[in-house]
């Protein structure tokens, strides 16, 4: 696959998820309606081109970014929005609007509007819905076959679309690089901590799991964690 600085975009149909959390044995089903969701992470060349600045540690234009925050992901999915010449999906605090929207508030200065067509995080059952890609297991695949992670990726950060893709079409879902997605991960416990969701390179096999669920602070930045980009279909 050649360098590039597009995003692409597979449709996912609608469906029903059950997501659950080994934490507090919990289990809960979602029920989402279509939308899209970027057939690869966020590359360094794309992280690079709309917001000029390059924050991984291991470099590599086909790479994905890594050493990003929440906020950082947030704040390139309205840059990226922009510039495609879309309505641009959060609104941080202290940004003005015509309150006309549907908006979904987090409660820590960033409210989706749900009625916009830019480019978004996924949510959590968004991502597992497109990582299962119908499948039922724990994994898509054999986990050397689709993943990079500790037991093949000799520890390092690899380029993108290097294994496999899911029946869908998606890339490195599991492995490389954890994905943020849009959701708090347990408000009453933890705060604002947001949810991360699909293991890293230097993650054990039992992290790379469709079910799989880490958390952290939305300003956490370390070089096993990127994002990908979503859309709602209007």
């Amino acid at each position: 696959m050649a360098a590039s600085t597009e995003t692409t975009m597979i449709d996912v149909p609608a469906g029903l998820i059950t997501l659950s959390d080994r934490r507090t044995q919990r289990s809960w089903p979602v029920e989402l309606a279509p939308y899209r969701l970027a057939a690869f992470p966020v590359t360094q060349a794309l992280y690079a081109e709309i917001t000029g600045s390059r924050p991984s540690t291991a470099r590599g234009d086909r790479m994905p970014v890594e050493g990003v925050s929440w906020w950082d992901a947030v704040r390139f999915c309205n840059a990226l929005s922009l510039r495609e010449g879309l309505t641009p999906a959060y609104r941080l605090h202290g940004e003005s609007g015509d309150g006309d929207s549907d908006e979904e508030g987090s409660g820590d200065g960033v409210a989706w509007d749900t009625s916009a067509d830019g480019y978004r995080l996924p949510t959590e059952a968004e991502w597992e819905h497109a990582c299962r890609a119908g499948t039922t297991g724990p994994r898509y695949g054999p986990l050397d076959d689709i993943a990079w992670y500790r037991g093949n990726s000799e520890e390092r950060l690899r380029e993108v679309g290097g294994k496999r893709p899911n029946p869908w079409g998606f890339h490195d879902l599991l492995g490389n690089v954890w994905d943020w997605c849009w959701d708090v991960y347990d408000a009453e416990v933890y705060g604002s901590y947001r949810v991360l969701r699909g293991g890293g390179w230097f993650d054990e096999h039992w992290s790379c799991r469709a079910s799989a669920r880490r958390r952290s602070h939305p300003t956490f930045r370390v070089d096993d964690v990127g994002f990908r980009v979503a859309r709602s279909l209007q």
